[in-house]
Parts: structure tokens; C-alpha cells; sequence
């Protein structure tokens, strides 16, 4: 007796990415296990007004080169933190007007801290946002790729090499590079941006 088939949500990425090709419909099984993320990565990267957009936009990419996907990836989710670094590239501008305004934004307090406790927070966070935003703005373009693919999305160094076409190693050396510039730029404090300096 056959075994019965797989429902589409118990497929995995590669399959669901193949059998789409024939049955359209099945890429939405994707859009739902994905579009959260990508959509979270988008709203920080180029704020929430633009995040919708950028997020549809990468699913709409990713359906229409579907059949380019190679299976031997396995998962998906690379592949679309790809596209959709590549979308945010396309909106620079913007992001580094985001970071501009960061810098001069004042810090929110914590509602529920004591008076002293919200006022040494401010201070504290006033004090590493300016030089945090603009050590982050004055980073390469695919640094900051890097960083904020790390910092946002969580993604390993596997999946940032998958995610933009570069070796690990690479990963691992903008990594290093990142966290001497942004710890130069807050005077010597350790960003803490995940991993070792190794």
C-alpha cells in the first residue's frame, strides 16, 4: 500500500519550491512559513511604512524566479534574506536617512523604572545612540549587509553566506571588522554584536 501523501505543510522548502513550478498555489505555503521574518527584517532595515512593501515585493521576486531555486540549497529562507537585501539596497537612501534621524532621536525611558534609574538609562543610551547610528551608516555596504543580517534576522554565517553569495569565511571577517569599527566608534565599548571577535 502507497503511503498517503504529504500535506503541503509538512513539505520541505526545496520540494515545495519544485512542485510549485506545476501547482502555483503551493508557493503560498511558503509566503506563510517566511513572510513574518522577511517582513520583520524589512521593517528594521527601512521602517515599518516601507516594510509591507519590500516584504510582498520579495515573495512576488522569489515567485517568479522560483524555478531558478536550486534544491541542493535546501531551505528557502536564505535565498529570500537575499532577495531581500538586495530590495533594501534598492532603498539606501532611505536607510541611511533612518540612521541620520537615529542619531538625533531622543532616548524613551523606561515606564516602569524609578526616576534616577530612567534618568542613568538616558544618559547612558543618549551617550552610545549617536555614535552607535553613525558608526552603523559609515559601515560598506555589504558590512552593514552583514551586521544587521546577524542582528535582526539572526541568520548563522551559513545562511548570510547562502544569503548573499559569499564565502563563510567572509562572513566571519566583515563580522570581526564590524564590531572594531562600531567599538572603536562608541569609544572602546563592546557593541556585543553576536559571536567572538575570533
Amino acid at each position: 500500500m502507497p503511503a498517503p501523501p504529504q500535506a503541503p505543510a509538512d513539505l520541505d522548502d526545496a520540494v515545495l519550491i519544485e512542485r510549485s513550478w506545476h501547482r502555483p498555489e503551493l508557493f503560498a505555503v511558503l509566503y506563510e512559513r517566511y513572510f513574518g521574518e522577511i517582513h520583520r527584517y524589512a521593517a528594521a532595515r527601512l521602517g515599518t511604512q516601507l516594510a509591507d512593501d519590500l516584504a510582498a515585493e520579495t515573495f512576488l521576486v522569489a515567485f517568479r524566479k522560483r524555478d531558478g531555486f536550486d534544491p541542493a540549497r535546501g531551505s528557502v529562507r536564505p535565498w529570500l534574506y537575499g532577495i531581500a537585501t538586495n530590495l533594501v539596497a534598492q532603498h539606501r537612501r532611505s536607510e541611511s536617512r533612518r540612521l541620520e534621524a537615529f542619531q538625533r532621536a531622543p532616548v524613551d525611558g523606561d515606564a516602569d523604572a524609578g526616576h534616577e534609574d530612567r534618568v542613568a538609562a538616558r544618559v547612558t543610551a543618549a551617550s552610545a545612540q549617536g555614535p552607535l547610528a553613525a558608526g552603523i551608516a559609515g559601515l560598506s555596504d555589504g558590512d552593514r549587509d552583514v551586521l544587521l543580517l546577524v542582528a535582526i534576522a539572526g541568520l548563522s554565517h551559513e545562511e548570510i553566506s547562502q544569503t548573499l553569495g559569499i564565502p563563510a569565511g567572509t562572513v566571519g571577517s566583515r563580522l570581526s571588522r564590524v564590531r572594531r569599527k562600531l567599538r572603536a566608534a562608541l569609544g572602546g565599548v563592546n557593541p556585543l554584536i553576536g559571536g567572538s571577535d575570533g
